[in-house]
């Protein structure tokens, strides 16, 4: 039904994005890569391919920064056991690239990592999916800076969003030093995507 969104970038939150076309706001649920590829665009001109979920409780709009991502993530949904919110959740725990590769190798230990995918589903995903990843066409990532208490509190809200327990979220954030390998504060991407791995 919808193809794509192309507007100003009304609001950025790490799971969500509003794009304002013509003077409407669209809300759209975003992963964290294509969080950190519009992080620099807030108030530019952006586009975002959409995927339209229909259900008998909720309509929801997907958006992605390229077709890559949102053709791996139509696959993965058309995976019994794999609904939106998981799929999301396994575009922000890994790029489009690592998720072929891990296919594409059978890899299913690194797809299992993803909060609610368990041995017998990520099997069904290598199973399923292997012969299906060399279509994807390869995606594209980004980084960017901010400070590491915003950072956390973003961190916080986008953890939670994607369905972890806050008090766990917040002890997790709170008890942990985030900085990176050069002694830099981390970013908030680098936090949820070590937040993913580690709750």
């Amino acid at each position: 039904m919808y193809e794509y969104f192309e507007g100003m970038l009304a609001n950025l939150e790490p799971t969500q994005a509003v794009i304002d076309c013509g003077g409407v706001g669209y809300l759209l649920e975003i992963s964290l890569n294509t969080y950190e590829a519009l992080r620099r665009a807030e108030g530019d001109r952006v586009k975002l391919y959409a995927h339209h979920s229909v259900r008998e409780d909720a309509h929801q709009l997907f958006g992605f920064h390229d077709l890559a991502e949102r053709e791996m993530f139509r696959l993965l949904i058309g995976v019994n056991g794999v609904g939106n919110q998981t799929a999301r959740v396994m575009l922000s725990s890994l790029t489009v690239d690592q998720l072929r590769n891990a296919i594409a190798t059978s890899d299913a230990k690194l797809i299992q990592r993803t909060k609610g995918i368990g041995a017998k589903t990520a099997q069904r995903i290598v199973i399923e999916l292997a012969d299906k990843v060399g279509s994807v066409s390869v995606g594209a990532g980004g980084r960017s800076s901010g400070g590491n208490t915003r950072s956390r509190d973003e961190a916080l809200v986008a953890l939670t969003m994607l369905g972890y327990p806050k008090p766990a979220v917040e002890k997790l954030l709170l008890g942990t030093e985030w900085i990176a390998s050069d002694g830099s504060p981390m970013t908030v991407e680098d936090i949820i995507k070590e937040g993913l791995r580690r709750l």
